[in-house]
């Protein structure tokens, strides 16, 4: 080592005396191109001999240090294995990989939710009159009443509630739909009282998107659908989100709980009520609203003996807190299916 040490130096200073003289003009041509050709015979001897230095002060030193350690060289023992050894270490077993590849359904109760926004929508308005009798009840004007009561129900339970209309004015069901979809609502319920052509008959009935083939239902439906804002173009689009729409499901659990709490409830008051049960209809109010979304009839202004209860403001009361059960207990029940391990 002390030899290599030396020719490096040695290199080292004739390079530097080289380049001095060169840039002083005091080298001859003729005595650069001798000390030019030394210069590159040193360097290639310095080269060739560094690696076979190094490789021989290596092997000694691995070699006492193998002594040491029962003859076994340290830089074996801190030897990684081939690359096949390491990725057989890595690799886990076949059956394990089968069963963490597989791909598994994913439990909706992993994603918490709840409802918070509730989305209130007074059926009709404007000249929208909705039914009408001969004692000058109008169903807009029930309805919104109906729906203010309930408001002041749900945000005094933390609700915060979104109305369609707060006043008598005038909107498309279109409209109606695309105020609840900006306002980003969790459920939507839209108010309205019946009118059937039995006038002996008495009950609420609530609905939720679907088809049907019932002609009293289709006529109903046509009668609510007036005003929709919707062009015949819209149709087929409206026809295929009846069908493929994944909320259907929570729309059917939501009518169910406001039917039970209306019929429920609403019996104590009014004696004669029938249970007309939860039904599919094509609604347009229902078909382009982004959340569960219900339409409750929630009384007959065709009966008279029912009327006379719309007239009065605790019925009313009593038919927005009868809602306000409905809407809270499929909200629990929500909360209760999101929970893990329900």
């Amino acid at each position: 080592m002390a030899e290599l040490t030396r020719t490096k130096q040695r290199i080292l200073q004739e390079a530097v005396r080289e380049n001095v003289e060169t840039m002083s003009g005091r080298l001859p041509g003729r005595g650069r191109h001798r000390i030019g050709v030394a210069m590159r015979a040193a360097r290639l001897f310095f080269f060739l001999t560094l690696p076979i230095a190094i490789f021989t002060t290596s092997y000694v030193v691995a070699t006492v240090a193998g002594g040491r350690s029962g003859g076994v060289p340290e830089s074996m023992l801190n030897r990684q294995p081939p690359l096949e050894r390491q990725a057989a270490v890595a690799r886990p077993a076949a059956a394990e990989l089968v069963a963490t590849s597989t791909p598994q359904l994913i439990d909706p109760a992993v994603f918490p939710v709840a409802v918070r926004k509730v989305v209130l929508d007074p059926g009709h308005g404007g000249t929208n009159l909705g039914t009408t009798n001969a004692g000058g009840l109008i169903e807009k004007e029930l309805t919104l009443d109906i729906a203010h009561r309930l408001r002041e129900l749900l945000e005094s339970n933390a609700f915060h509630v979104v109305m369609t209309r707060e006043g008598d004015a005038q909107l498309s069901l279109q409209k109606r739909a695309l105020i609840a979809n900006e306002k980003q609502g969790d459920i939507f319920v839209s108010i309205h009282v019946n009118w059937l052509v039995t006038r002996q008959i008495r009950g609420v009935e609530t609905y939720f998107l679907g088809a049907t083939d019932d002609p009293y239902l289709s006529a109903l439906a046509a009668r609510e659908n007036q005003g929709s804002g919707y062009s015949l173009a819209d149709l087929r689009g409206l026809i295929e989100e009846i069908y493929a729409n994944a909320r259907m499901g929570e729309s059917r659990r939501l009518a169910e709980a406001v039917q039970r709490s209306l019929y429920r409830s609403l019996l104590e008051r009014n004696p004669g009520l029938q249970d007309r049960g939860v039904k599919t209809a094509p609604f347009g109010v229902l078909t382009r609203t982004g959340m569960p979304a219900i339409l409750a009839e929630v009384a007959c202004l065709s009966n008279r003996q029912e009327a006379q209860l719309l007239m009065t403001a605790s019925y009313r009361q009593f038919i927005a807190e009868a809602l306000y059960e409905g809407i809270n207990a499929y909200a629990n029940g929500l909360n209760q299916r999101s929970q893990i391990g329900s």
